[in-house]
């Protein structure tokens, strides 16, 4: 299954952002995810489409909680050690909902790598919506397997 384009519509993403073909099938159907590389720091992006929003209009907590799935792992992928290159499934995820994210805003996150064991990722990150601090979020992800040699994440 390929990405789902943004729609016609929809703004661009912010200069530098290109659509991450990433995510399995799961977020190819409930994204775009964008990606801005900065170096070894990596930027993620969703524009809040109406599909993405709860009954009020702001980004549903669960599309949240799956951006910040994805954002931690993919902030951390490439840094060297034991991490770099390994699948990163989740053992725990915690979230601060700071602010809501309304529909057609430009949801932002940023992720770091606290600490990486032989076995086990701690990182943190922070998700703006237009700018304005919106979720707080921790994980704990499993070092797994290899990543397959096709993966572009």
């Amino acid at each position: 299954m390929s990405p789902q384009p943004a729609p016609t519509d929809a703004p661009m993403p912010p200069p530098g952002f290109e659509l991450l073909q990433a995510g399995g099938p799961f977020m190819q159907v409930n994204g775009p995810l964008y990606a801005r590389r900065d170096g070894a720091a990596v930027r993620f992006g969703l524009r809040v489409e109406q599909r993405h929003c709860n009954p009020m209009g702001i980004l549903h907590g669960g599309m949240m909680a799956s951006f910040c799935d994805m954002l931690l792992p993919m902030a951390v992928l490439g840094q060297p050690g034991p991490v770099k290159g390994h699948f990163l499934p989740t053992i725990s995820l915690q979230i601060d909902y700071l602010a809501p994210s309304p529909l057609g805003c430009w949801l932002e996150g940023t992720g770091e790598l606290l600490r990486a064991t032989r076995s086990l990722v701690f990182a943190q990150g922070l998700v703006s919506a237009d700018g304005t601090p919106c979720a707080r979020v921790s994980g704990v992800f499993k070092i797994g397997p290899p990543l397959p040699d096709n993966f572009t994440g």
